[in-house]
């Protein structure tokens, strides 16, 4: 029996607020434990929650870039569980009154374009966070991350593969990004996502038995997981068994996934309204203003990439995958206004860099400015094509402009036709059985004489003169 896979996402966004969904304490990173809470974040007796407008705002604006419809009014929830890192008892979310419902990404996947459908996007509050001492049974909490504003973005059960939903996480995450409303850090925990994962007979309709799987910190593991856990339920069926509804956590060091308990339903967690908390009513007026403080989104952003700039398909989906790297590549196409060029060197060169580095765009150490000077020297033949990446390499390190580089090395391109000519006589000179096997027939030696004349310049000769010299003394 063949089957196929009916995977849908639960993805968590951190909001890139400076204060908490319910009041004033700072949301920053890094601080020292339980320093960042308040007797609203604790739960303390007495203490009443305050919605922070800029969490709807920012909610709106993903509501708006996925293509939802926004309620007019919403409510929040109490989501009841017992744990340690939640202080309250309980957690303020949403549940039958979401914001945002019914929208959808747009995916492709080997070529082939999809469309996921967004079940619904709700806020919520962050939990605690609790570590777990290696030497001795005891853990730590720390409810710092208490109260920090999520949203969560509930996709229905559309993608069909790992690969699908590796692609499908990589577009909200790229979303999120463009909009400015979280740093999209997998490692930090700012996004982060549940896979709900279930196989059915291929071609049937219904749905099979779903197993949630946690503890997903990187795209590549997401597929992996997912891969796994296809594989594992194809096995269990395929032997008999029956699939249990449950969650697992995927082990990264075994690649696999291990039951960690029973799937809870939403009757387990009690929900009801918050008390504290009054409706929240959005006019047009305040949808309007946010959706006019919308961006170029990264879809519209690489069609204009192809279209204006005439790229290809591939590499404007590389340069609109980030913001910045995008802002980047329009920076330095403002100062050198060639498209190919700009976009060969920063798929190059320039994210070579930054993956060895291990660092963002924003933290290149060479500017949008100073890489277009790089390429200018280029194309007005200061500089061979061979002795740029050399150059680029010197300003990743020093910091240095290329002009000074340029000029310090004394790597100034030889464009002076006599001075060149005097070095092709030697080669051919130091080389008479090539000149002869090239004057009988064997063309393709022109690249040993040309190798060889660059290399007698240090590959400063101008490379087009080169040839044209090689030519003329060669076909006398």
């Amino acid at each position: 029996m063949q089957f196929e896979p009916v995977i849908g996402l639960e993805v968590h966004a951190q909001l890139k607020t400076r204060t908490k969904i319910f009041c004033g304490c700072s949301t920053q990173f890094g601080a020292a434990p339980n320093t960042q809470t308040c007797p609203v974040c604790l739960g303390l007796p007495g203490a009443l929650p305050v919605l922070n407008r800029t969490v709807v705002d920012f909610t709106l604006r993903m509501a708006l870039a996925t293509g939802c419809t926004v309620a007019r009014e919403s409510r929040f929830a109490r989501k009841n569980y017992f744990y340690p890192d939640l202080p309250k008892g309980y957690q303020i979310s949403q549940y039958e009154q979401p914001i945002a419902e019914h929208g959808h990404v747009d995916i492709a996947v080997d070529g082939r374009p999809q469309s996921i459908r967004i079940r619904r996007i709700h806020m919520e509050e962050d939990a605690g966070k609790l570590t777990h001492d290696l030497h001795r049974p005891i853990s730590r909490v720390d409810l710092n991350r208490t109260g920090v504003p999520l949203i969560e973005i509930v996709s229905e059960p559309d993608l069909d593969s790992a690969a699908a939903a590796g692609a499908y996480l990589r577009q909200l995450r790229s979303v999120v990004r463009y909009l400015g409303i979280c740093d999209g850090n997998l490692e930090e925990g700012s996004f982060r996502c549940d896979a709900n994962v279930s196989i059915r007979p291929e071609g049937s309709s219904g749905l099979g038995t779903r197993t949630e799987l946690k503890n997903l910190n990187s795209f590549r593991f997401v597929e992996k997981a997912i891969e796994y856990e296809i594989n594992r339920q194809r096995d269990v069926l395929l032997d008999g068994g029956a699939i249990v509804q449950e969650t697992r956590l995927y082990d990264q060091s075994r690649n696999q996934t291990v039951s960690m308990r029973g799937k809870e339903e939403a009757h387990d967690y009690r929900y009801f309204p918050d008390p504290d908390l009054l409706p929240l009513v959005i006019d047009e007026e305040w949808i309007e203003g946010v959706r006019r403080s919308l961006p170029e989104l990264p879809d519209a952003r690489r069609t204009r990439f192809v279209e204006q700039y005439g790229l290809p398909a591939y590499d404007a989906g590389v340069l609109t995958t980030d913001r910045e790297l995008a802002n980047y590549f329009e920076e330095c196409l403002a100062i050198f206004p060639q498209p190919k060029a700009v976009s060969n060197w920063i798929m190059g060169s320039l994210l070579g860099l930054l993956n060895a580095r291990g660092i963002a765009i924003d933290q290149s150490p060479v500017p949008a400015a100073e890489l277009a000077g790089l390429l200018k020297l280029v194309d007005e033949g200061a500089i061979s094509g061979r002795s740029a990446k050399a150059v680029f390499d010197e300003m990743a390190a020093s910091g240095k402009t290329a002009r000074a580089i340029v000029k310090e090395k004394g790597l100034a391109q030889i464009s002076d036709a006599p001075a060149i000519e005097s070095v092709v006589h030697e080669v051919l000179a130091q080389n008479p059985a090539e000149v002869d096997a090239y004057r009988n027939g064997k063309t393709k030696l022109m690249g040993f004489f040309v190798g060889e004349v660059m290399k007698a310049t240090r590959g400063q000769a101008n490379p087009k003169t080169v040839n044209e010299l090689l030519k003329k003394s060669l076909d006398r």
